[in-house]
């Protein structure tokens, strides 16, 4: 295989790799955040590498803040409007 051809289908490859994780974040939040935990919490024993930790603790996800009724977005609807205001 001619090596130009291969390095095509490598970035191919990547791009497509890139877009369906992008499609997961977007569409099922909460799979992803649920396999991001489950991927660090593998990577992070104490019998890893340290490589392997580093790695577990770049790919866990943020935690969350309490403030938030179900821990999600924080986006539950639209705020009240102010009474008396005209739109």
């Amino acid at each position: 295989m001619d090596a130009g051809l291969l390095l095509q289908y490598a970035v191919i490859a990547l791009a497509v790799l890139v877009s369906a994780w992008v499609v997961l974040k977007k569409q099922f939040p909460g799979t992803v955040r649920r396999l991001r935990g489950a991927i660090a919490l593998a990577l992070l024993k104490p019998q890893r590498p340290a490589w392997l930790q580093r790695a577990g603790r770049w790919i866990a996800p943020p935690a969350s803040s309490g403030s938030a009724a179900c821990g999600g977005c924080d986006t539950c609807g639209p705020s009240a409007p102010t009474p008396g205001r005209k739109r």
